[in-house]
Formats: C-alpha cells, structure tokens, sequence
C-alpha cells in the first residue's frame, strides 16, 4: 500500500536560492512499515531539527524531533545518520515517531492509542534551522510533509461481531481465503481495542479483536472460560477461516485468559499461543465477583512512587506454590511465545515467566515454550513505533477507580523491544499457522 512522493516546502531569500528538499518514502504505509527520511539542499555541515507532529483522536498534540547536522553535501539521512539530542539520541530511523510525546503543558497521564482503524494516523515531518528544542509552532520551518501510518492494509474487511452473546470486531485479510486466524485479547483496561487485530489482518491473519471486561455488571460471564470459548468457536467456525489453524494472543490480563483456554478448554483448543506482558495467575475457573475479591485482597500490597504512580507487580507476588492458585501450564500441548519486559512495574512477569518455565519443565512440556526478555522494557509492549508511556491514566477492574498506573520501562530500550517481539510474533504465527497448509489457502 506504499505511496512514494517527495513533498517540500520551502522559502529562499533570493530568487537564484535553492530551498531544502525533505523526500519522506513512502509517505503512505502501515504503522510497522519503516519511512526513509532525507533532507537535502542544505549547507554543508548545517545544524537542522526534524520535528514531527501529530494531533490525536483525543484532540491532544504529540511531538517528537532529533537534532542533525548536514554531511558535506548538505544531506542529512536519518537512516544513517545520528540525532545529536532531542527526544531520541543515534541512528534511529523511526526515532520520530516512538519517541512522541505530549507536547508541553498537555493533560496528564496521555497514551496514545488508535481508535478508529479506518482512519490513518497523521504524522506531520518538518526540517527546521538550528538545533530547537521547543517553540516549534512559532518558527516557520525549512519544509514540510505529511505522511499517514495504517493499521488497515487495503482490502482488509472490518466486519461488527454480535454473535451468540460474543462482542468484538472480525478484520479479515484480502484474497478467497480461507486463512489462519488469531483471537486478540487486551487487559484489565477492558472494552474494544482493535488496533493489533487490524495490523495482524494486514499481515495475513483473520484477527478478532474481543470485546470483554466493559460491563461486568451486566454481564459477568464475560471473564469466565465459556464466554472465550464461544468467542473462540465463532472465529473458529467462520467460513473465512480454517478451523484447525487457530490462535489465541494476550496481553496482560488476556495472558491469563489464553493460558486457561490452552490448558484446560476442550472445545478451544489452539494451534500455538502468544502471551505478553502478563502471568499465569487468575485462572478463569472462578467467577468474575470472585476473581475481583482476590485482587482487591491482593491490592493491598501495592505501591505508590514520588510522584503517586502505583506500582502493581507486587501484588501477585511472592509467587503461590499452591497447585488452585496458577494456571497448570504443564496440561499446555501447543507451542507457546511468551514476551516481557524485564522493567514492567505493573505486573512480576519476570518472576512469573520463571514460574511457568519451571512448571513446564517438571511437566515435560517445557519444548514448547519460547521466552522473549527484554531488558528495560516495560509492560506495555504493543505493535512497533507506538510511543513509550511509562505511566498513564487507568481505570483500575476491582475498584472503577482512576490512577496514575506506572507502566514501566525506558524509552529506547522499549523501542527495540517492540519492533523485535513483533518481527518475533509474526514468524511464531506463520511458522505455526501457515506451515503445511495448502498453497490455494496461502496469501
């Protein structure tokens, strides 16, 4: 879905002048599609900022900018050329976009997440002269372009779900099909978040992102087993999809979720799994009302930092050794990828993932099992280039309460561990969904 063009903008101060060029390719792809940045027609050895700009679904503005300086030719590359400061530091050609933030004087607490698929994120690239570091909107810049990153590859279909109680979004890959397909499952943040399921479908992938955790109240089996059982069979049983080639992916609370159906479902049975960021705590063989009462049971032993971040990756730990307590990962018989950030604050996936090795190793199971540990990664690990938020407003599951939740990692090395996990998830996928299967059914 590449677009290449070279946009630019510029002012001369005498009619024989030649302007900078800023040649941004391709200046349309999808959100874990790497963009070439080049700036050309400066003066050699000339101090320029590259600056990006996005405004929010959420009516917020998000910047980014790195420092350069033109080689002797009057080019910066950004591929392989290093920003001397700004919000990132190196060789990082898409330093403009992970490393956004709020601009200055934003509400507090913002992450930046995409609601609307349909639509492309607007990231807007200007070059300006001299080293800035704030009071971009006031400078006129050298040239401008804009460029749409999508999480929505042309052809993918987006299809409402409501189907025998199960509430979430179908995104299904161009082509006659069928194909192998994955049910996405996010955290204790609960409603319908749809971005991953997109990209996933973009990448070949029949994806449901599943909608749960978003009116308990009302309807409280939808943490309990059957409800994911059901949501499984309704992917699995889609005439788009082929039904021994299913997967389940879970982040956080969804972890535990997709550990419970590998386990112990005999109707939900997946072909591989892929756990981020999350525990084999909470099986999903108590109620809703229950499973509540032993996190707020739990949540006593969390902390808060200096600045009133909570801190919750204390609150499962010390690790139980009781067999009722953990998800019996020695029953697991599918090839399982679990990723995690050894910095994550929100939950003791570290100490949790050695739980699970050992369990699995005692069982005989332990073959089956990759771990991706990524030093000083946090615990929000999502698709490549989505800006680092170490903490961010949240709406806590036992309490409805809002806090500041303190997510964990450092920006650089979450980065890295973004755009490795996804590069990794994928292959897990095609290796363990496409292998073998018929060439008609193949993208």
């Amino acid at each position: 879905m590449s677009v290449f063009a070279d946009v630019s903008l510029g002012r001369s101060t005498s009619s024989m002048a030649v302007c900078p060029v800023l040649s941004l390719q391709p200046t349309r792809a999808l959100v874990d599609e790497k963009f070439q940045i080049v700036v050309r027609n400066l003066h050699p050895k000339q101090e320029v900022t590259l600056h990006s700009l996005h405004h929010s679904e959420d009516n917020d503005y998000w910047e980014a900018f790195g420092h350069y300086i033109s080689d002797a030719d009057g080019t910066v590359t950004v591929m392989e050329d290093a920003s001397r400061g700004g919000t990132y530091v190196g060789v990082e050609p898409m330093g403009l976009l992970w490393s956004l933030q709020p601009v200055p004087g934003s509400r507090h607490g913002l992450r930046l997440r995409k609601k609307d698929v349909l639509s492309p994120m607007v990231l807007i690239v200007s070059v300006f002269k001299g080293h800035m570091t704030q009071g971009f909107s006031e400078k006129d810049s050298l040239a401008t372009v804009v460029t749409e990153r999508w999480y929505l590859a042309p052809g993918v279909q987006c299809v409402d779900i409501r189907e025998q109680g199960v509430k979430g979004t179908l995104f299904i890959p161009p082509g006659p099909g069928p194909f192998p397909a994955v049910l996405d499952m996010w955290g204790g943040g609960g409603g319908l978040v749809e971005y991953r399921a997109a990209l996933l479908a973009s990448h070949g992938f029949v994806a449901m992102a599943l909608e749960y955790l978003s009116a308990v109240e009302q309807q409280p089996s939808e943490v309990q087993t059957g409800y994911f059982e059901m949501a499984y069979k309704v992917l699995q049983t889609h005439p788009q999809v082929c039904a021994d080639r299913v997967a389940v992916l879970g982040l956080s609370f969804g972890t535990a979720v997709t550990l419970t159906l590998a386990a112990y479902s005999k109707t939900a049975q997946p072909r591989c799994c892929v756990c981020i960021s999350g525990t084999h705590l909470y099986p999903l063989n108590k109620s809703h009302t229950e499973i509540l009462q032993q996190m707020s049971r739990n949540i006593a032993k969390a902390r808060v930092d200096e600045n009133n971040h909570v801190i919750g990756k204390d609150t499962i730990m010390p690790i139980p050794t009781e067999p009722d307590r953990k998800v019996d990962v020695g029953r697991i018989k599918c090839p399982l990828l679990i990723v995690i950030g050894q910095d994550d604050q929100n939950w003791a996936v570290v100490e949790s993932t050695e739980d699970i090795e050992q369990m699995m190793e005692r069982a005989g199971n332990r073959h089956l099992l990759t771990v991706l540990s990524y030093p000083d990664a946090g615990h929000l690990i999502e698709p490549p280039y989505t800006p680092h938020v170490r903490f961010s407003n949240f709406i806590t599951q036992h309490s409805r309460e809002k806090v500041l939740m303190l997510w964990g990692g450092q920006m650089k090395p979450h980065a890295h561990a973004q755009e490795d996990s996804w590069e990794k998830i994928l292959l897990f996928l095609q290796k363990h969904l496409y292998q073998d299967l018929p060439p008609a059914a193949k993208l």
